[in-house]
């Protein structure tokens, strides 16, 4: 937001001034000469205090518009970190946990049993993911200003949220396949509901934990707005994760070529590939919120 001065002057009186110094008795032509200098030196300084107007101008917006950089750069920063740190785990745990619940413990992925399984694995990959991030983090750039007691409860309360959006996901989307609906209608119909679960298990998160974890805060009418447009840009994460399945209406997947996992890809390449649809989903969603939403309105603010 660029900030406007508003340009001030002030015109000299010459005529009350002509009509003083002539109606003194006597007046000697040193006193005229003295009185026209006076007027060019009061010309003099109209003239110099609207220089230091125009260059006052000039200074504000340029601090204006590299502050309005700086905010940007600032949110496309975190965004990054939130998707190296949380959101690309998250893909890779729920990966992960799908394929050890159906090899290994022989959940049918339209039981019960195998969405929370897979719910539990995204969760656990944004709890394992953020604190990892931020303990390498402080320990390479020695930053006592990172304090890992609110980190972890921040990575407690994203991966409460977390466990509600991967829970929902494979119910979600075998309803929509089922129906028989348009690739499209799944991925969207995949982000509005995963979308929508992550922020409900996140309010409900704060409500509950605000009280005996002293860095999350309880709810309000603030962090719902900021709570709403991350959940947003996580749907967008669920969507793209659609893409994976490369088995269902392949001419119509516009991210099979992108992040398909087609029969026979090896589990942790599978895994891999999870992770960096929702990667990829997050920053393309995120991204354009970033461009959005006015200063002081994102949640990465």
């Amino acid at each position: 937001m660029l900030s406007t001065a508003v340009r001030t002057s002030f015109k000299a009186p010459r005529g009350l001034q002509v009509r003083l110094i002539s109606s003194l008795p006597g007046s000697s032509p040193n006193q005229k000469d003295d009185s026209k200098k006076e007027r060019r030196e009061l010309h003099s300084t109209v003239q110099r205090k609207a220089d230091v107007a125009d260059q006052s101008v000039g200074t504000t917006m340029a601090t204006a518009s590299s502050t309005t950089r700086s905010s940007l750069t600032d949110r496309f920063i975190v965004t990054v970190e939130a998707t190296v740190s949380k959101i690309f785990p998250a893909g890779f745990g729920w990966q992960t946990s799908s394929i050890i619940a159906e090899n290994s413990l022989g959940y049918s992925p339209d039981t019960m049993s195998f969405a929370l399984t897979t719910g539990f694995g995204d969760a656990v990959g944004v709890l394992l993911g953020h604190v990892g991030y931020y303990g390498l983090k402080k320990s390479i750039l020695a930053a006592d200003s990172i304090d890992m007691t609110e980190e972890f409860q921040k990575g407690v309360l994203l991966g409460s949220a977390a466990f509600c959006s991967g829970t929902a996901w494979q119910p979600l989307v075998n309803a929509f396949q089922g129906a028989n609906l348009p690739f499209n209608q799944v991925f969207l119909g995949t982000w509005a509901g995963c979308g929508l679960a992550f922020y409900v298990g996140l309010r409900a998160a704060r409500t509950v934990m605000s009280g005996p974890m002293q860095y999350i805060e309880a709810p309000t009418f603030a962090n719902s707005q900021t709570d709403m447009g991350l959940s947003v840009a996580i749907g967008g994460a669920t969507g793209f994760f659609v893409g994976t399945d490369a088995a269902y209406l392949p001419d119509q997947n516009f991210l099979k070529g992108v992040v398909g996992i087609a029969d026979g890809t090896p589990d942790l390449v599978g895994c891999a590939i999870a992770g960096s649809s929702t990667a990829l989903g997050f920053m393309t969603a995120q991204s354009a919120m970033n461009l959005a939403y006015p200063k002081g309105k994102s949640w990465n603010d």
